[in-house]
């Protein structure tokens, strides 16, 4: 269910370094920079107001193609409500439709299904009215029709939510400061340098530290991504009733616990995508999920 929030990732990643890559290009052959003052100083605001710019386009841009991106690199099977859909396809869609009607969406999300032995779910688009929720064919044949619903509920409330236009914003802010940053640093590391290498080592410190800027900045988007999910599933739980939501948990975690028994290798590729619980130290900081545990907690405490 963390794969809406680790696709923007990546993609917003990509859209940024493509954009200082051109950006660079056009200085190395215009001359044109505004990141220095006529006596050769730092011009910390006009690179700030560059990097505010940049930062959010490159956000809204990954945004736009959140959607695209998701059916591309899923390979999701957009179901056509009105064309010939087998009984689960069929059963799939009207749960989405009925779900979203209940929260109050005007514009039906679109609904796919992707082929994938994982247990897992997500919903993303750039908006509430260009919106799709898509669910595996694993998650289909290893949980039973009330936890099926369950999940469907949580993705749809993250619709709802608008989560995907908050996540944006906020990783429009933590872009800008990863702008900001890797051109300083860019700076100071091409003064270190012989000149004839300066270009080389800005350019390079620019694409090299606008990556681990992003990383690091992920822990903040990713802090927020656990907010939201509880938020989620108090929605998921207000529209398909808490019962389902929380029986969908409690599936999610029996099915996590079955694939860790079962597969030795901590870091096989269906097993991994499906820790979405968490863990301690380090890797909790990069989860897009809190503890399973924790969420049923809180559903049922309610």
């Amino acid at each position: 269910m963390g794969k809406r929030i680790l696709l923007f990732l990546l993609t917003n990643i990509l859209v940024m370094t493509t954009i200082m890559v051109v950006w660079s290009a056009i200085i190395y052959f215009t001359g044109w920079d505004l990141s220095f003052q006529s006596d050769g100083s730092i011009n910390f605001a006009a690179i700030m107001l560059f990097s505010i710019i940049v930062g959010f386009a490159g956000s809204f841009i990954s945004l736009g193609m959140s959607r695209w991106v998701a059916k591309m690199m899923m390979k999701v099977k957009v179901l056509d409500p009105n064309g010939s859909l087998s009984p689960i396809e069929r059963s799939v869609v009207e749960k989405v439709h009925r779900l979203s009607r209940a929260a109050g969406l005007t514009h039906m999300p679109e609904v796919g299904i992707y082929q994938s032995p994982e247990v897992n779910a997500f919903a993303t688009g750039p908006s509430k009215k260009r919106s799709l929720v898509a669910v595996s064919t694993g998650l289909l044949q290893a949980m039973d029709e009330d936890a099926v619903e369950g999940v469907i509920a949580h993705e749809v409330a993250h619709v709802a939510n608008g989560d995907m236009v908050t996540m944006t914003l906020l990783q429009g802010i933590v872009n800008t400061f990863v702008v900001f940053l890797s051109r300083i640093v860019a700076i100071i590391a091409s003064r270190i340098v012989p000149e004839q290498y300066s270009f080389i080592v800005h350019f390079a410190s620019i694409i090299i530290f606008q990556i681990l800027f992003s990383i690091l900045g992920s822990i903040v988007v990713n802090a927020y991504s656990r907010h939201r999910e509880f938020h989620a599933d108090r929605g998921g739980g207000d529209l398909a009733g808490n019962d389902k939501m929380a029986h969908a948990l409690r599936s999610l975690k029996a099915h996590v616990n079955r694939a860790k028994v079962q597969n030795d290798r901590t870091d096989d590729s269906a097993v991994a995508t499906m820790k979405i619980s968490g863990k301690g130290g380090m890797s909790k900081l990069f989860s897009t999920h809190p503890d399973l545990d924790e969420r049923i907690a809180r559903l049922e405490a309610r």
